[in-house]
């Protein structure tokens, strides 16, 4: 049987979470079926050892400008070297370059992908969406929300097919619980608080910090471990500095032992503008912790409200405290909502499930190619 020849590309391999579910579809699909290329177009990164340990072809192109002509060219010379039945593109940059370089070399499936509701975008990249959408068999996306901003904006709801990111079971051995507040210099009693992500607008960090000052004035032992780093980390350790809450808000930075850290967390924030489906959300349900997250496309996808978490209003600063007051005055409650989360997990969001899907598209959409 001829292989499928599948080419995956994407502006890095950055520790992103459009990067993560790539390199586990690439690294996932049956070698005896797919022969599965992948190419970044600016770096490498945190995913590329990886795809290597894989056995992963990966292509790195070395993109240095918005606008890089050479770079173009050299993704065309790498499709025209590869000869893929499919080119499938992840994100903005690689959606553009991509799609118009696979359908200048003629490759019989293209296929975007659209990992997240983007707001950020001008007039001109929606009407560069819309012209390659046409040239495209199918846009992938990962929630419905997602689908529905590309669908106001344009593009035909037909053109995309919907799946759902993948979460790997969570480790069997982390740290315990006393380590982690040995190391943080934290009191045994602590109830911990993790908010995971960039530390930029988008993520609405100042609102947890509001949420800390209210919840804390009436509970003296919560703390909120802020994981992640970005352009406003300065501004927000001036901000909680400023509010006198350095010591109930603590700024971890980057760090790789996230896994080992989020078992011991008493539940998840996330205060986000918008999504496409957050990992630290699938992270944490998959550990049995209830998330407290702003109602919005994407986490209502992941969060029955009221059933695995709360969903509250953007800027809900209260809604945020008092959800998670009711979690940690009421451990039974905590309990359950986390059981429930855990069950929502692995009955709908397994990386299996993901790739599979990926899989059926793909066998789909070739099914009629000419063979190479």
């Amino acid at each position: 049987m001829t292989r499928i020849r599948v080419l995956l590309v994407i502006p890095t391999l950055d520790q992103g979470g459009a990067e993560k579910q790539l390199s586990l579809l690439a690294c996932g699909l049956p070698s005896t079926e797919f022969d599965v290329h992948v190419c970044a177009l600016t770096r490498g990164g945190h995913y590329e050892r990886m795809l290597t340990e894989n056995e992963v072809n990966t292509h790195i192109i070395g993109k240095r400008w918005k606008f890089d002509p050479w770079a173009y060219f050299k993704l065309r010379k790498q499709i025209r070297t590869i000869r893929p039945d499919i080119v499938h593109t992840w994100i903005f940059a690689a959606n553009s370059f991509g799609r118009w370089a696979a359908w200048k070399e003629k490759v019989p499936v293209i296929l975007g992908g659209e990992r997240c509701v983007d707001p950020w975008k001008s007039w001109w990249h929606f009407a560069i969406d819309r012209r390659l959408a046409k040239k495209s068999q199918r846009i992938i996306t990962n929630s419905s929300g997602v689908r529905d901003f590309y669908v106001e904006h344009g593009i035909a709801a037909d053109k995309f097919a919907i799946i759902a990111n993948g979460i790997d079971p969570p480790p069997t051995r982390t740290s315990s619980r006393e380590e982690i507040l040995q190391e943080l210099g934290l009191p045994a009693k602590a109830r911990l608080i993790g908010a995971v992500g960039r530390l930029w607008p988008q993520k609405r960090h100042k609102d947890l910090v509001w949420g800390v000052e209210l919840l804390t004035s009436v509970r003296d032992d919560a703390h909120l471990l802020i994981i992640g780093d970005g352009p406003q980390r300065w501004r927000l350790e001036r901000y909680v500095f400023q509010l006198k809450l350095q010591h109930r808000i603590h700024f971890l930075g980057h760090r790789d032992d996230v896994p080992q850290l989020m078992p011991h967390f008493d539940c998840l924030w996330l205060a986000s503008d918008y999504e496409g489906q957050s990992n630290a959300i699938m992270e944490a349900m998959s550990l049995g912790k209830p998330v407290v997250a702003t109602n919005i496309p994407g986490n209502r996808d992941l969060v029955v409200d009221g059933e695995t978490g709360y969903l509250v209003a953007q800027g809900d600063r209260a809604g945020f405290a008092q959800k998670t007051l009711r979690l940690l005055e009421d451990p039974n409650l905590a309990q359950q909502l986390g059981e429930n989360a855990l069950r929502r997990i692995r009955q709908h969001f397994t990386v299996e499930q993901m790739v599979n899907r990926h899989a059926q598209l793909y066998r789909e959409l070739c099914r009629d190619r000419p063979s190479s």
